[in-house]
């Protein structure tokens, strides 16, 4: 099964990826995720795409497409693939199907998490990213049992340039005018499934299941209903 995980900054679009991914044993690739380990090992491709993920924007459709395309083309997934954070723009959804044609794979479904600005803000301003280890905390959710220190290695938190309030903002409105259109772009080919983001992991995670388990079956008989 291939699928995409779309949503906002902030809508759990990453870690219900992975929940997804060991659901389905499938590999979860996350553009995030690859592009700051490029930035901190001081490669050319994340040295070009640094002084944009600090702004909170997006990297140049050309360093993703790159990144996308090294990845699925030099490996194999035998079981399928969870894309994280790709394609955000209707140039990278229609490279990715070209890509995909290369092999005679196709995405089977694209999964949207859908929650309000307002929620996102709150959300996003209370993360806490641990400096040694990555790991994540929430201020108000999931805090570290020691003010600032990560409970898995001791190291040091701090607040990521794009989880402070200016940039989460900034964030959110090229969202909103690169990342919708692409959104149109699966709702026409049939394969967008909207979820409500608001709720508990487990909340939301059901709904993702009962989506894609639902239009699975129906897929197998022919026909979806509505």
């Amino acid at each position: 099964m291939n699928l995409i995980i779309m949503g906002p900054p902030g809508s759990g679009k990453g870690t219900q990826g992975k929940l997804i991914a060991e659901k389905y044993h499938i590999t979860q690739i996350s553009t995030g995720d690859i592009l700051r380990e490029a930035v901190s090992n001081g490669l050319a491709l994340g040295l070009k795409a640094k002084a944009y993920l600090a702004k909170g924007e997006f990297a140049p459709d050309e360093v993703v497409i790159g990144i996308i395309e090294d990845r699925l083309m030099q490996r194999n997934y035998e079981k399928g693939f969870l894309l994280d954070g790709f394609p955000r723009t209707v140039a990278q959804a229609e490279a990715l199907e070209r890509m995909l044609g290369k092999r005679e794979l196709a995405v089977d479904h694209v999964i949207n998490i859908e929650i309000e600005a307002k929620e996102l803000i709150s959300r996003l301003r209370g993360r806490r990213t641990c400096s040694r280890c990555g790991a994540m905390y929430h201020l108000l959710f999931n805090p570290p049992k020691k003010e600032g220190i990560c409970d898995t290695c001791g190291g040091s938190l701090y607040q990521r340039d794009d989880d402070k309030e200016e940039t989460i903002r900034s964030r959110l409105d090229i969202y909103s005018q690169q990342t919708r259109p692409v959104i149109q772009y699966y709702a026409s080919q049939g394969l967008l499934r909207s979820i409500d983001g608001v709720g508990n992991i487990g909340d939301i995670f059901h709904r993702i299941l009962e989506e894609i388990e639902d239009r699975e079956t129906y897929a197998k008989r022919g026909s979806y209903p509505g």
